[in-house]
């Protein structure tokens, strides 16, 4: 059976992001063309971000896929690490404010920014 890679941005015990992979099985279609079970949504939404855009540390407000259309994201960690992400890249981003738990920008969430010269563009779709 083939198997799609997620790569996840999830808040941890600790309350910090941090990036980990998980694998989907592509157990239906055809031999030629294999599919994941149909998987639940609930919108998507467009966006593009000017060259020079860059955010504060935030959590996600809801569990969602991030499609890389165009340009480049680089997504900043609490650790100091972080991933660039091009066109045809993605991450499943569920980076969520632990229950119960104030935002704090020393220790929650993660910080994006746009990358080179071109203006970003991507796609999310809820989760």
């Amino acid at each position: 059976m083939t198997t799609f890679i997620k790569t996840i941005l999830a808040t941890e015990a600790d309350g910090r992001a941090r990036f980990h992979q998980e694998t989907v099985a592509l157990s239906e279609g055809k031999p030629a063309a294999r599919l994941s079970p149909l998987l639940p949504s609930g919108g998507y939404q467009l966006r593009e971000s000017p060259v020079g855009f860059r955010s504060d540390f935030h959590c996600t407000e809801y569990p969602q896929w991030v499609f890389i259309l165009r340009g480049q994201m680089e997504i900043g960690l609490q650790d100091g690490s972080s991933r660039i992400f091009g066109p045809g890249e993605h991450f499943y981003s569920a980076d969520l404010l632990p229950a119960g738990a104030s935002f704090d920008a020393a220790v929650h969430g993660h910080c994006s920014r746009q990358v080179g010269g071109e203006p970003l563009v991507t796609l999310f779709l809820r989760g």
